[in-house]
């Protein structure tokens, strides 16, 4: 099995050369990660030569616009997708709020709708708030004691009325991958929808969307090494089942219907910096060629490996302490590098001093109430969040292992 060569990782990410960053270790990448050169060097390209209207018929716009169709082109083949069925806008909350907002002119007597109470609050909302339009809103509970979502317990209020099931790839909280191909299996079964926010997943491997078989598929791509962008996914079928939310005379075009507030071309264009970057990590490791779905997944395994070995050390070290509740699996293998820790007090006093270490992490609530107030955690406490990806290094595990002795005493 290859191993990740984190120093060829690190060496794409200008950040770690920064001065006023070079001397901290990174643990708040679930918020936001570091962007890597090639979307940098992408971005500042279009600014300096490309930052006119796209798509026209002089040199500059023209290739605005092909940069902006190669980023969608090339995310597409990385995902297993058709380009017409990718869509971005200005985040995953803005996404999920218009696809909601078109759900809600197709309301029929009985329809009901599955949200969870393990979700970001921004793929939770914005369906509950159709129980004004007539939906039934049936919530899929995790499990208090876990954090986890039980599969059994779906198939309990799931049936023929159901039009939707909104879930998380992953909670940003809980860390712990549900298994997504599984669920999307039993939602289609009844006829449903289903809905699945990769935000906390895809930072650790891009999805094979076409394998997991949903039929919306969400992410951010400032938390992909990329810009600030949402990134969604609509299967052709719900696509043409919803109606337009833009202008009218985009409602043929799949991938504008959704994105009433108009694509941001700079960003989108430096989008295709995020496949550049898998593309670099495949060739640095692999030999052979292969398609781009491939590449991705191997990628992927790259990554989940590397992190599960770092995780190790840090999930025993929390599981080891009485004084905490380490929230979720402590089982390397069962999550993804997102673990929450409730110090039964302010959680932002933990962090600030981290943040005196050199220690960046996280403190709050995460736009994750609902799943707090499940577990029994005090939302206005909130949790310490320590949350990297595959470009931390085992030095800033250390360090981070040494903050936390000080900081929580022996």
């Amino acid at each position: 099995m290859k191993e990740l060569d984190i120093n060829y990782v690190r060496s794409l990410f200008p950040a770690f050369s920064e001065n006023e960053l070079r001397e901290n270790a990174f643990f708040e990448n679930a918020g936001g990660s570091y962007t890597s050169c090639f979307v940098i060097d992408r971005l500042t390209r279009f600014y300096k030569s490309r930052k006119v209207q796209p798509y026209g018929f002089y040199n500059a716009s023209e290739l605005g616009g092909a940069e902006m169709d190669e980023a969608r082109n090339r995310l597409a083949e990385l995902m297993n997708i058709d380009p017409p069925c990718l869509s971005f806008g200005p985040s995953t909350s803005q996404n999920t709020y218009v696809i909601a907002q078109a759900f809600s002119q197709f309301y029929q007597e009985n329809d009901a709708i599955i949200v969870t109470d393990q979700d970001h609050e921004a793929n939770s909302g914005v369906w509950r708030r159709l129980e004004s339009f007539g939906f039934e809103i049936r919530e899929w509970k995790l499990n208090p004691d876990t954090g986890l979502l039980d599969i059994e317990n779906l198939g309990k209020i799931l049936d023929s009325n159901v039009r939707l099931v909104s879930f998380p790839h992953c909670s940003n909280i809980i860390g712990s991958p549900n298994n997504a191909k599984e669920i999307c299996k039993i939602i289609k079964e009844v006829g449903a929808f289903a809905c699945v926010d990769g935000v906390s997943y895809a930072p650790h491997g891009l999805p094979n969307i076409k394998d997991i078989g949903a039929d919306i598929y969400l992410f951010s791509s400032y938390k992909t090494y990329g810009p600030h962008l949402g990134i969604m996914y609509l299967s052709k079928e719900i696509s043409d089942y919803l109606p337009n939310q833009g202008h009218y005379f985009n409602s043929g075009n799949s991938t504008l219907k959704f994105t009433p507030a108009g694509p941001d071309h700079a960003q989108i264009a430096a989008a295709a910096g995020m496949a550049d970057y898998i593309d670099a990590l495949y060739a640095h490791h692999y030999n052979e060629e292969t398609e781009p779905s491939n590449r991705a997944e191997l990628v992927h395994d790259l990554k989940r490996n590397y992190e599960k070995e770092l995780l190790k050390p840090l999930l025993d070290y929390l599981s080891n302490r009485n004084d905490l509740r380490l929230l979720g699996p402590r089982d390397q293998n069962l999550k993804v590098p997102t673990i929450a820790v409730d110090v039964g007090s302010k959680a932002r006093k933990y962090a600030k001093a981290l943040g005196q270490e050199g220690i960046m992490v996280g403190a709050g609530d995460f736009y994750a109430v609902r799943t707090l107030k499940s577990l029994g955690v005090d939302p206005n406490n909130g949790v310490l969040r320590l949350s990297f990806v595959h470009y931390t290094n085992k030095e800033e595990v250390n360090k981070l292992l040494l903050s936390l002795e000080n900081i929580l005493g022996s």
